[in-house]
C-alpha cells in the first residue's frame, strides 16, 4: 500500500479482528486529514470550535506538536497529539487530544497510538509523559493504567480567558 502524502510510517499493527492499524505521524495538513480530524474531534469535546485548515497547518508547524493518527484500512480513525516542550525543569511531554472513532472503538488503536507516542516521547528525551482523562471514559482510563500510566494525586485547575474577556467587557 502506498504512504499517504504528509505522514511518516510506524510498524503495522494489528487489530483483534485482524484488521491492519497502521500509526503515522502527521505532517501535512492534507484534505483528507482536515476531514477526519473535523469527523473525529466532535466526538471528543462538543464544546471545541471547529478545525479550520490554518489551524492544522499551525499545530503540524509547531515544533513542540506531533500530531499521530491512526488508520483501519484507508480510513483514519483515530488521532492522538503529543506535546513536548522544553522548561527549565526538563523536557515535559504530554498525550492530549486522543479520540478514537465511535465505530473503531476496542480494536486496539488506542493502545497503538498511545505506544507511539511514548516511543517518539522517549526517543525526544523525555523523562515523562503526563495525560489526563475525564472518569467517565472508563476504557480510555483502563487503557492507560494498563500500559503502566499511574494516577496522580493531584488538582487541575483551568482559567477560562474567554470568559474573562466576556466578563470585562460585559
Amino acid at each position: 500500500m502506498a504512504q499517504p502524502s504528509g505522514t511518516q510510517p510506524s510498524e503495522p499493527r494489528r487489530a483483534p479482528e485482524d484488521q491492519p492499524v497502521q500509526v503515522e505521524e502527521a505532517t501535512e495538513a492534507t484534505p483528507e486529514l482536515l476531514g477526519a480530524l473535523r469527523r473525529l474531534l466532535p466526538q471528543l469535546s462538543a464544546s471545541a470550535p471547529p478545525l479550520t485548515e490554518d489551524r492544522l497547518r499551525a499545530v503540524l508547524a509547531h515544533p513542540g506538536v506531533h500530531l499521530f493518527v491512526a488508520r483501519v484500512g484507508d480510513q483514519v480513525r483515530g488521532t492522538l497529539t503529543l506535546t513536548a516542550l522544553p522548561l527549565a525543569s526538563g523536557l515535559r511531554a504530554t498525550i492530549e487530544d486522543v479520540v478514537v472513532d465511535e465505530v473503531a472503538r476496542g480494536q486496539g488503536l488506542g493502545r497503538a497510538l498511545t505506544e507511539a507516542a511514548l516511543t517518539k516521547a522517549a526517543t525526544l528525551g523525555a523523562r515523562t509523559v503526563d495525560l489526563t482523562s475525564r472518569p467517565s471514559r472508563e476504557a480510555a482510563n483502563r487503557l492507560y493504567q494498563r500500559l503502566g500510566f499511574q494516577q496522580r494525586q493531584t488538582n487541575v485547575y483551568r482559567f477560562d480567558l474567554a470568559v474573562q474577556a466576556a466578563r470585562a467587557e460585559g
